[in-house]
């Protein structure tokens, strides 16, 4: 299996970027091809023991930076990490592409190069999230600000299938996002989609309030973008703020201290499961291509996992699956 790396991408690259890519070269036996400056990148990978792994460099001279128009910047840079790497996907080079750049350049060479899935009219952003019972999949984060009824109900297909065919779970319970659990609560949008969802053949459960979500109330929760990305920055900033307050708090007074040290693994733990990094990336669902999207404040951990994601979705024949599923 080949996986193309945008080297180029995330505000620690290319340095946690290349990190990344040897550490899961070493672990999950793959073959890594980084897409960027190679006087850059080579550098990088000379820092670490490259026995038995199998890096490889294409070379891409153009940089597509985080404020840069998505649209514009994949246009006119034909030469970016992020427009090489899609075209290898495209020219079956490789069996996905990776990124932690500029999120609207992605989605956008995505759609430019590969094309979107038959019947699907809107791609979406999908990510894990963390609940008391395990892991929800949220879609859409980012990629669709505005949203038809018909739109949402083809990402409750593609977020079914994702969590069905990457994390095993049988007929995945999809909600609806919304204000209020009633068939009767929520925007237009929200209202016609239930409607829509109601006639499916997936497992549809309702709607779910933002405050069951964490409980682990369903499988695959799915919005419009504005609303999933606002849920994700929410979510990130208030585990942030959780953690400072309570490192704050133990660390004031002796007693506080030494409670802390007893209890250590215990806050490990949860800390471990509200981290982004722990999930690597989320997948961009309806394109022609296994694309996953990672955080742009990815270090080496997160994108060792987002390749990780990655190689799962092919191992799993995610493509082929979504084919099917749209096809009827």
């Amino acid at each position: 299996m080949r996986i193309a790396l945008d080297a180029m991408g995330g505000d620690h690259a290319p340095a946690e970027v290349v990190r990344g890519a040897v550490e899961s070269a070493r672990e999950h036996k793959i073959e890594v091809v980084l897409v960027g400056q190679q006087e850059v990148i080579k550098p990088q990978i000379g820092l670490y023991d490259q026995t038995g792994l199998t890096l490889n460099i294409v070379d891409a001279s153009q940089v597509v930076e985080m404020g840069e128009h998505p649209a514009m910047a994949t246009r006119q840079k034909r030469d970016s990490s992020i427009v090489v790497g899609m075209n290898l996907l495209k020219e079956g080079k490789v069996s996905a592409f990776v990124s932690a750049g500029n999120s609207g350049a992605v989605m956008a060479a995505a759609l430019l190069i590969l094309g979107r899935l038959e019947k699907i009219e809107r791609p979406a952003i999908g990510t894990v999230f963390p609940t008391s019972s395990g892991k929800a999949f949220l879609l859409d984060v980012g990629a669709n600000a505005d949203c038809k009824p018909a739109h949402l109900v083809q990402f409750a297909h593609m977020g079914s299938l994702y969590m069905e065919k990457v994390f095993g779970i049988e007929r995945p319970r999809v909600a609806l996002l919304s204000n209020g659990e009633e068939e009767t609560k929520g925007n237009q949008l929200v209202l016609e989609a239930h409607q829509l969802l109601k006639k499916s053949n997936i497992n549809f459960i309702g709607n779910i309030e933002g405050k069951d979500m964490p409980k682990g109330g369903a499988d695959v929760v799915v919005c419009d973008g504005f609303t999933g990305n606002v849920v994700v920055k929410v979510t990130e900033g208030l585990s942030e703020m959780l953690f400072e307050s309570l490192r704050q708090a133990l660390t004031r007074q002796l007693h506080h201290r030494v409670a802390a040290s007893i209890l250590r693994p215990a806050f490990s733990d949860v800390r471990k499961q509200l981290d982004y990094t722990e999930y690597g990336g989320a997948p961009l669902l309806g394109v022609n291509g296994v694309v996953i999207i990672a955080h742009g404040r990815s270090d080496a951990k997160a994108i060792k996992n987002a390749l990780s994601a990655a190689k799962q979705a092919v191992e799993q024949d995610m493509l082929t699956a979504l084919k099917s599923e749209v096809a009827h």
